[in-house]
């Protein structure tokens, strides 16, 4: 395969994926099928691009043949051509999208497909990966690593997601207005780890994966238009914007990561710096903050400062010691451990990362180990530092978080 031949397929990938997946899955009814038959679609795309050359509109190109694939598949099948005849039938009346833009407001593909994933039937975590799986066509393995637990058991709860789906007759739509609330924290539990995927890859050449993010904060939008007086929904667009803010600066020339404090601010784009933090002041305004926006107003506090040593950790901690309290999740414990290092200096903070290394809540993620060597490299302690870091060597997943690690070593002194 050609250079831009493959480059056209990996963009139309992060692209166009969730929209192909989105748009046959409301066509056929059929999860598996809409998979297969889009997976069927780039396999061919690899077959005739190079030689009849890369379309205009790759998207269109690869949903309009993995509809036919569909197509083809159902009439070889009597189960099949009794849904193609259904659909013919539905499709001499109203628009498919008619009835549910008329009782939700929204006809996005995309975004029906969340709902549905995020439908109270099914387990949480089950919602967000099949989401991921479908709409950000992550894999198992990476789907698994985002949730730390093993490859076959996140198989397992995809497999009994989509079978649930099928036999409790579960719709593919929005919600009406009086069902929304019950699954919009599910919702936004989807667009945070589809944000955080494409801003920090689980694993691959690229730590940034700008299609997932762009994606997450147009569905964001048009969940604020949807929910436009709940202070979650706008408080995750604030924090996606204001993280998506320092995208320019998060890698240098080479695709290497610079750390936060290291990245040059000019150029952070102050518009949507200015935007997430103005959305958050909303948000606040009434009242009940939750955990996302906690977060946002802790990127704002690193947003917000002319430089690192203008960054006010004293406000940084003190967001964190109020998230701890909502989402006491490992994460965000290994986080505040490092607002408390920065407050009350390194020992402080390397507390809080040993107690969290004994707890086992954090093992295989290489920040832990990262976070712990950065801290005894302050301290001095160089050789526990240069262990430390090449434990997260070990760990990492990313070329650019490798090579990142790599240097530290070298720095130190280590091969």
């Amino acid at each position: 395969m050609t250079g831009p031949v493959d480059a056209a397929l990996t963009a139309a990938f992060h692209r166009d994926w969730g929209q192909i997946v989105a748009t046959l899955i409301g066509f056929t009814g059929d999860w598996d099928l809409a998979e297969e038959c889009a997976q069927d679609a780039f396999a061919l795309a690899l077959e005739r691009w190079p030689r009849d050359g890369v379309p205009d509109r790759p998207g269109g190109w690869l949903t309009t043949t993995a509809r036919n694939r569909a197509i083809d598949r159902l009439r070889r099948d009597a189960v099949g051509a009794a849904k193609l005849r259904e659909m013919a039938a539905t499709s001499r009346g109203a628009a498919p999208d008619t009835e549910d833009a008329e009782v939700s407001g929204v006809s996005d593909d995309r975004l029906r497909l969340i709902f549905t994933c995020c439908h109270p039937a099914l387990a949480l975590e089950a919602r967000v990966a099949l989401t991921l799986r479908t709409l950000a066509g992550l894999n198992t393995s990476e789907i698994a690593r985002a949730f730390m637990v093993p490859e076959p058991t996140m198989a397992q709860r995809l497999v009994r997601a989509k079978r649930k789906i099928r036999n409790a007759g579960i719709p593919y739509r929005v919600p009406p207005a009086h069902l929304l609330e019950e699954r919009t924290s599910g919702v936004l539990g989807v667009l945070y780890l589809l944000f955080n995927e494409g801003y920090a890859a689980t694993s691959g050449a690229d730590l940034v994966r700008q299609a997932l993010t762009a994606e997450a904060v147009r569905l964001a939008r048009l969940l604020v238009r949807l929910l436009p007086h709940d202070g979650e929904v706008a408080g995750l667009l604030a924090l996606m914007l204001l993280h998506d803010a320092r995208r320019a600066a998060r890698l240098d020339e080479a695709g290497d990561l610079v750390t936060l404090e290291e990245q040059d601010r000019t150029l952070w784009d102050t518009g949507e710096i200015a935007e997430g933090v103005e959305l958050l002041k909303t948000a606040l305004r009434r009242g009940r903050p939750g955990p996302y926006q906690l977060q946002a107003a802790i990127v704002a506090c690193h947003a917000t400062a002319a430089d690192a040593a203008d960054t006010d950790w004293e406000q940084v901690a003190e967001l964190y010691e109020y998230l701890v309290e909502l989402l006491p999740s490992p994460v965000v414990r290994l986080n505040r451990a490092i607002a408390i290092a920065m407050t009350r200096g390194p020992a402080a903070g390397l507390e809080l990362v040993n107690e969290l290394q004994a707890s086992g809540a954090l093992t295989g993620y290489h920040l832990l180990p990262a976070t712990g060597a950065d801290l005894l490299r302050r301290l001095d302690r160089t050789d526990e530092a240069v262990a430390a870091y090449r434990q997260a060597l070990d760990l990492a997943t990313t070329d650019s978080e490798r090579r990142f690690l790599s240097r530290r070593l070298a720095e130190l002194g280590a091969s």
